[in-house]
């Protein structure tokens, strides 16, 4: 069986953006940050990776109410979305689709401890109901 599953914990870039697809369905994107520190050749460097997070139906609603610099546990899956902008040239994205999220400790003093406070999306939102390029 073949799974397409990705757990982030990183801290936000900014306030998630909302917007409605077609359909009428509510999607927050956003993007989180997560920096792991590495030595090389006795220096420790440190190192960011961005993801592209987008909250589908009631988790939009709920991500909302999220700002910049909170620090989050994501779980979701990975899909590949391709677009053409207006300068005619394509582009591909990857974003990290959330299934589920929860605040890691107190925003507002950048603690790391675990809160209980997990939302679910179930199974994620349906197929149809997804951006396409």
């Amino acid at each position: 069986m073949l799974k397409n599953r990705i757990e982030v914990c990183g801290w936000l870039a900014a306030k998630p953006i909302l917007r409605y697809l077609p359909s009428g369905t509510p999607v927050a994107s956003g993007r989180l940050g997560e920096t792991y520190s590495y030595t090389s050749q006795g220096k420790t460097e440190q190192h960011t990776n961005w993801h592209s997070v987008s909250f589908y139906g009631d988790l939009a609603n709920l991500a909302t109410a999220l700002n910049k610099g909170d620090h989050l546990f994501v779980e979701g899956s990975i899909e590949q979305r391709q677009f053409t902008p207006a300068d005619g040239s394509k582009r591909t994205i990857w974003e990290l689709i959330v299934h589920s999220f929860h605040l890691v400790g107190d925003p507002k003093s950048r603690t790391s401890t675990p809160v209980p406070e997990t939302v679910n999306a179930g199974d994620g939102p349906a197929h149809n109901d997804w951006p396409v390029g």
